[in-house]
């Protein structure tokens, strides 16, 4: 008579044996993040802010220098909420680029937004 699994002891749809995982815990209350102020998404945050955010992805900022004067909106829609202009000289943190726009921090202002993308100069800034 063959031995089935079944009648070993051993289910065949299982995993293997592992060893008990380690068990963790969130702790503290949960921080809410302006995100006027703070760089993060649904889909994206700052690298400076994965010790308190959870995001899919993590960008490092591009500091580049702004070359035309233009609004920081609220959107990437050109008709979106204005949040401040950004004057020449000014670092904007890029961390998105899609479209004619660029999601980023405006450091002089620490305002988050988007921007249009000729705006700004690709050659790094001095940060």
């Amino acid at each position: 008579m063959k031995s089935s699994s079944i009648s070993s002891g051993q289910n065949q749809g299982s995993p293997p044996n592992r060893a008990p995982h380690k068990s963790f815990a969130l702790g503290g209350p949960t921080t809410k993040l302006d995100p006027r102020t703070t760089a993060f998404r649904a889909d994206l945050a700052d690298v400076r802010l994965a010790d308190h955010v959870f995001a899919p992805h993590y960008a490092a900022p591009m500091a580049m220098t702004v070359k035309r004067s233009g609004f920081l909106r609220a959107t990437s829609d050109k008709n979106g909420e204005t949040l401040a202009e950004i004057m020449p000289g000014a670092v904007f943190e890029a961390l998105d680029f899609a479209g004619d726009s660029a999601w980023g921090i405006a450091v002089d202002l620490g305002l988050v937004g988007y921007v249009d993308r000729n705006m700004i100069d690709f050659a790094v800034a001095d940060a």
